[in-house]
């Protein structure tokens, strides 16, 4: 039997119940009573946060409305755009980037052609006004030579020139001394990066001037007659003593054609890909660069061809003559498109400027003649002592000429009367070659004793388009865009005189249209066919009743008759009356011989 005190630690014992360990859902079940709680007490602190905004919005409503003036009072208008809209533009310039004249809009059944014509209207405008606010971007301005007071800036010499402007543009003066090989024809490349020369004894080089590296340099061992830059700088054509040869850029020879024989002057058409040669032999051949194939072989009949030039606009061929005239050739005619009488003597030097408005053109008779090409009419004629041999005109309308060893720029010849040049140089041998370079101020010039880069202020386009020609395009650049100008490249068949006739409609009216079918078909297929009359029966198809109904129906054709009959007397008297009119005019006029008269 246990004592008292053992009875007592066992109750304690019994009391007290012993604590098991937790299930994973009792854990589960707590942690959600405590999240529970947690939202709970969060939604409570939310709404009083809500209440004290909405409490702390009323008490601004209140003292709004307790500061705002009184009727008496004037309230001050909210501040407004003091320039609404757009920029404006102005006329001027939206008119140089003027694309086309508005179209006249079709009958309204036609919607569906109002609507393209519509869309593409506003297209138009939206690049014209794109175009006119981008052109304020620009950042460079074409700058001409100005002397002092009383002083002729033909009389400021290149070396004057040379040190007076910074160092980079003073580098671009420069001389070669190769008399060995003399004389020289030149071309720069479409960017105006790189040089071309071509010795007459047979050395030809690449050069790119701007860093003065070379390229290449080879003698092809027998006279050179011209050297030509192709779509790139990789790629150069030289008319060599025989034939035509094809080299690049690091000298290697890649083709020699030899349908192009005694080949004297070379022009190259980017946007064609095609190298317009003039010859000896009277001919004047077109070669597809991008394929190798001759594309036209055109007999001049004129003699030796070796004045030549092209129109840039319109890529016409224009060639000078030993009669005095020039003549304008595309490829898709056998005849020439124009004959020109611009001379007494032969002509010695032709060019047209980049807009494709005026040619320049110098004669054994001494005169410099500018025409207008839209008019094909002489414009102004000035007179050289010594004559030109060779022409070339700049970006922005400077016209060089060469008379013997003399280099002359003259400045606005095409828009006004000129006394004076506006730059000269003289040179240590005869000039045989003359080109602007391209968005440069520089004129490099060919002569007996090698090439000499001149200084010409205010001669190339300062803004160039960089996905046109770009000086400063890295070789990928290059590649691509040459992908992309093969792409676009423009079929032989589309040169003409007037490039813009291609987005022309043919409105040619209803009635030559019908008459072409019909003369094509052989009969009128929309000719009013002979009334035939219907037969009846129960005796209503008799002779006497057929002969009411075709009377019935007589006086329609006869109406018809009689109108076109009234029209031709009304049109025969209209034009009598006029011949009357002149008559009479002219009888009333005085002439010199009336003094005979008894």
């Amino acid at each position: 039997m246990a004592s008292p005190g053992e009875a007592s630690v066992d109750e304690t014992h019994v009391g007290k119940k012993k604590k098991l360990p937790a299930r994973y859902w009792q854990e589960l079940q707590e942690e959600e009573r405590k999240d529970e709680n947690k939202v709970k007490s969060d939604g409570e602190q939310s709404k009083e946060a809500l209440q004290q905004e909405e409490d702390k919005t009323q008490k601004a409503k209140k003292r709004k409305q307790d500061q705002s003036p009184s009727d008496g009072e004037k309230v001050k208008p909210e501040k407004s755009d003091p320039f609404p809209g757009p920029a404006p533009i102005p006329e001027d310039r939206l008119q140089k980037f003027k694309r086309k004249d508005k179209l006249k809009k079709p009958h309204r059944k036609q919607h569906k052609l109002r609507d393209i014509i519509a869309r593409s209207e506003d297209a138009s405008e939206m690049a014209q006004k794109q175009a006119a606010r981008f052109d304020l971007l620009l950042p460079e301005e074409a700058g001409f030579l100005e002397g002092d007071e009383d002083e002729d800036t033909c009389m400021i010499s290149q070396e004057d020139i040379a040190e007076a402007v910074d160092i980079t543009s003073g580098a671009k003066y420069f001389n070669l001394k190769l008399s060995q090989f003399g004389p020289y024809r030149l071309d720069y490349s479409k960017t105006g990066r790189h040089l071309l020369l071509g010795g007459r004894r047979g050395h030809v080089a690449c050069i790119d001037w701007a860093s003065k590296q070379l390229m290449c340099e080879i003698n092809v061992m027998e006279s050179v007659n011209d050297v030509k830059w192709l779509h790139t700088e990789a790629m150069y054509a030289v008319a060599q003593k025989k034939w035509l040869y094809i080299y690049d850029s690091n000298g290697i020879e890649l083709h020699c054609i030899r349908k192009f024989n005694d080949v004297l002057r070379m022009q190259f058409l980017p946007y064609h890909f095609l190298l317009a040669t003039a010859s000896a032999t009277s001919f004047l051949q077109y070669l597809d660069v991008s394929v190798g194939k001759e594309v036209a072989a055109i007999c001049t009949k004129t003699g030796r061809l070796d004045v030549m030039c092209q129109n840039p606009h319109n890529a016409i061929i224009h060639l000078g003559h030993a009669n005095g005239t020039v003549t304008l050739w595309s490829p898709n005619q056998k005849e020439a498109l124009v004959k020109m009488l611009c001379h007494q003597g032969g002509v010695r030097s032709v060019a047209v400027d980049k807009t494709g408005t005026y040619m320049v053109t110098s004669g054994m008779d001494k005169k410099l003649k500018v025409y207008d090409v839209r008019t094909f009419k002489p414009l102004k004629s000035y007179f050289l002592p010594a004559g030109a041999a060779c022409l070339s005109l700049s970006q922005r309308g400077l016209l060089s000429a060469a008379t013997g060893d003399v280099v002359q720029v003259y400045k606005d010849v095409c828009s006004m009367p000129v006394t004076k040049p506006y730059m000269a140089h003289r040179l240590r041998g005869t000039v045989w070659g003359l080109h602007f370079c391209p968005f440069e101020d520089v004129l490099g010039v060919g002569h007996g004793d090698g090439f000499t880069s001149m200084l010409v202020p205010g001669a190339g386009e300062p803004n160039f388009d960089g996905l046109d020609a770009n000086p400063y395009r890295s070789a990928k650049q290059r590649q691509e865009w040459e992908v992309k100008a093969l792409m676009e490249k423009i079929q032989p068949d589309l040169i003409s005189l007037d490039p813009t006739e291609l987005a022309q409609v043919d409105q040619a009216t209803w009635e030559q249209r019908h008459q072409d079918r019909v003369e094509v078909l052989g009969f009128d297929p929309l000719a009013k066919e002979k009334f035939v009359p219907k037969y009846k029966k129960k005796g209503r198809s008799s002779a006497g009743a057929i002969e009411r109904r075709k009377k019935q129906v007589a006086h329609e054709e006869q109406r018809d008759v009689i109108r076109k009959s009234v029209e031709d007397k009304m049109k025969m008297e209209k034009e009598r009356k006029e011949r009357e009119r002149k008559k009479a005019a002219l009888s009333t006029q005085k002439s010199a011989l009336d003094r005979f008269k008894k």
